[in-house]
């Protein structure tokens, strides 16, 4: 399961930034796919 799959999101976080969700991964490639 992906860590995005929760559908959440983190409003303000740059896309470049890593994701507030602690995976390590960069938010455009994690959280961030669930803004588009």
């Amino acid at each position: 399961k992906t860590p995005w799959a929760d559908g959440r999101t983190f409003p303000g976080t740059n896309k470049n930034d890593e994701c507030p969700c602690g995976s390590g991964r960069k938010y455009k490639l994690c959280h961030g796919q669930n803004e588009d």
